[in-house]
């Protein structure tokens, strides 16, 4: 079998959310026309036909609409025996004259409502379906599931274990290309499958302990270049996402980047244990036959086929296995450990530059590295403090879904700041004789490298664990010119696996002048946040540690957030950290040179970071490792 496995999902909406402005363009909204709805079934067969003829299985997310619908559960009856699609239930697709009708609302997100609304409605809909079809289903969806709505799914349907559970990357870059009215936040989850915790739906599970029941997969599979940089509506393996963002030939209606996507994903078999992942999750509102996105249905049509068409013939060459939802849970959990990350080398496919992301994701954290600036660490997520984040109407947080970041270029500046202050970023500086360099300054590209880590216990195997690793990019080396002196730069960024921390070693080499030396800077800048505007920072602690002297004692300087600039810094410095209280997260900073100088700096109002780092001196060949670790606080 081969290992590049990908869900088709369809959905039966019989009132979709795209489609009914389209379809009754110049008329009164009313979700009871039955041109909408004859039209959605049309195309719902159109799709599920267009699978099959491609040798595809799918999965048939049913809508609460759809249940209603003798023509759509025949059509789903009929494709499950015929073809072994399964048969699941989507929470996506409630707006219809029955959902309005006894819910008294024109809400349709699933996780927005009450806590006591979301029960009622799950009753609801997992009840309508047993007596639709005389089974419960297996796979369940949306575009995003919290975790106290799972634990609930699971309370009331057990035999639930794969589900829709968000969309990669759906926050402010969406709701900005969205006129401002896509008020749904989901930032900071995985971009592959995952088995999400109990705490938080993104947040993958540590262990059993943790372990929320399912397997999560996401609502499309996304460009992680193109969908990080801007909306990511525009940038996924629906053939219908490529037309939005108007990636195609309008002479010949061509569009080579949604195969080269695909492709990308198949790639990244060679950095997970052989294993890639692709999905395609569709409702009938892109193809109506009004045209969407400045497309005419036509060029929909054709897009569709042909995407399908491309998964058709991969899996004729023995190049993919196509699954259904369910089967995807069982094989993710025989393939993959609560330990064992995802990674994505990604490159750009798109505008033609020459850069270059590294995407990392495990029980732990999730991080980007940026071979665009130097390998800065770009994004970063702290899942090993699990927040619980309760979602909906009377949780006081109404809509944002994400999780929280410490580092994050896209809402909090990066390196390249418009003004005064300093953006999120994870860099080094070098300098001499009073020239410096930020490494976020230089372009490179790395290659990327695992080796098994030597067992110093027993506990991977006590715990079922396969052998761990340690995930590697090496970078390829960067030359600095400052002043009077040239030298080159390699730097190796480490990920040992289920260990909470990323290793960054700086060699530096090749000097001009061999009598030289170079003064380092490691430095993290962080905040907290979902979307670009700052949080409160009162409360979080700054603090350096010293060695433990002979006699056990260790001296410490601390700073309490004041917005008040001020800095502290230590000569011989064992660490550098922060606790963050609103987001329950311990971050800190060591260096492997003893002679360091640990440094700790508080942000002002214009500029609300702050920055954990130290300084060193670095001659001819020497070598700097740092280490950055995460941890829930206390």
């Amino acid at each position: 079998m081969s290992d590049f496995i990908v869900n088709i999902i369809h959905r039966p909406e019989l009132a979709p959310e795209y489609a009914e402005k389209v379809t009754g363009s110049g008329k009164k909204e009313n979700i009871k026309r039955t041109d909408l709805r004859d039209e959605s079934l049309d195309i719902f067969r159109f799709q599920q036909e267009t699978a099959h003829k491609n040798g595809l299985k799918t999965t048939i997310q049913m809508t609460y609409a759809s249940l209603f619908s003798d023509e759509a559960v025949a059509i789903a009856k009929e494709d499950h025996a015929r073809w072994g699609d399964e048969i699941g239930l989507s929470l996506l697709g409630l707006p219809c004259p029955q959902f309005r009708e006894k819910y008294h609302t024109r809400e349709f997100c699933i996780w927005m409502f009450s806590m006591e609304e979301k029960k009622a409605i799950v009753d609801d809909v997992f009840g309508l379906f047993h007596e639709r079809f005389g089974f419960w289903p297996e796979s369940t969806s949306s575009y995003y599931l919290d975790a106290d709505l799972i634990h609930y799914i699971k309370t009331v349907c057990p035999s639930v274990k794969c589900a829709v559970a968000t969309c990669w990357e759906e926050g402010p870059k969406a709701y900005h290309t969205c006129n401002n009215s896509w008020y749904t936040f989901m930032d900071g989850g995985p971009w592959a499958p995952w088995i999400p915790s109990r705490q938080n739906t993104h947040a993958p599970a540590s262990g059993p302990e943790e372990d929320s029941g399912i397997v999560a997969i996401p609502h499309l599979s996304r460009d992680l270049i193109a969908c990080y940089d801007g909306n990511g509506s525009n940038f996924g393996t629906h053939p219908q996402n490529v037309l939005r963002g108007m990636i195609y030939d309008t002479a010949t209606w061509e569009f080579p980047y949604y195969y080269n996507l695909v492709d990308q994903y198949r790639s990244l078999e060679k950095y997970n244990d052989g294993y890639a992942y692709n999905m395609m999750f569709v409702g009938p509102g892109w193809l109506n036959r009004m045209g969407r996105w400045e497309a005419p249905y036509e060029l929909l049509k054709k897009s569709y086929e042909e995407g399908l068409g491309y998964y058709g013939e991969l899996k004729k060459r023995g190049e993919l296995t196509d699954l259904t939802m369910s089967e995807f849970a069982d094989y993710y959990r025989s393939k993959k450990s609560y330990h064992e990350p995802e990674c994505a080398p990604w490159r750009d496919i798109l505008y033609g530059s020459d850069k270059q992301l590294f995407w990392y994701c495990d029980a732990n954290m999730r991080a980007c590295i940026n071979m665009d600036q130097g390998g800065a660490l770009v994004d970063l997520r702290n899942y090993a403090a699990k927040l619980r984040i309760p979602v909906g109407v009377g949780t006081g947080n109404p809509v944002d879904a994400s999780y929280p970041f410490l580092i994050q270029e896209k809402y909090r500046a990066g390196y390249f700041t418009h003004y005064a202050g300093a953006g999120t970023i994870r860099s080094a500086v070098f300098s001499h004789q009073g020239y410096e360099a930020n490494l976020c300054q230089c372009r490179t590209h790395a290659h990327f490298i695992e080796e098994e880590l030597e067992e110093k216990d027993l506990l991977c195997n006590a715990k079922g664990w396969k052998k761990k690793k340690e995930r590697c990019l090496i970078l390829d080396p960067v030359e600095l010119e400052l002043g009077d002196l040239k030298f080159k730069v390699l730097t190796r960024i480490f990920f040992p696996e289920g260990e909470s921390l990323i290793k960054m070693a700086r060699k530096v080499y090749d000097f001009s002048r061999k009598d030289a030396k170079v003064s380092l800077k490691e430095y993290m800048t962080a905040c907290y946040g979902t979307t670009e505007y700052a949080q409160d920072m009162t409360g979080i602690t700054l603090g350096l540690d010293s060695p433990e002297s002979r006699s056990g004692a260790r001296s410490q300087e601390l700073l309490e957030y004041q917005y008040r600039d001020r800095s502290r810094r230590m000569e011989g410095a064992k660490r550098a950290w922060a606790v963050i209280p609103q987001i329950q997260t311990n971050v800190s900073m060591e260096i492997s040179r003893p002679d360091a100088c640990g440094f700790i700096e508080e942000g002002y109002a214009f500029s609300p970071m702050f920055t954990l780092g130290f300084t060193a001196d670095l001659s001819e060949g020497e070598e700097a490792v740092t280490w950055l670790r995460l941890a829930k606080e206390n």
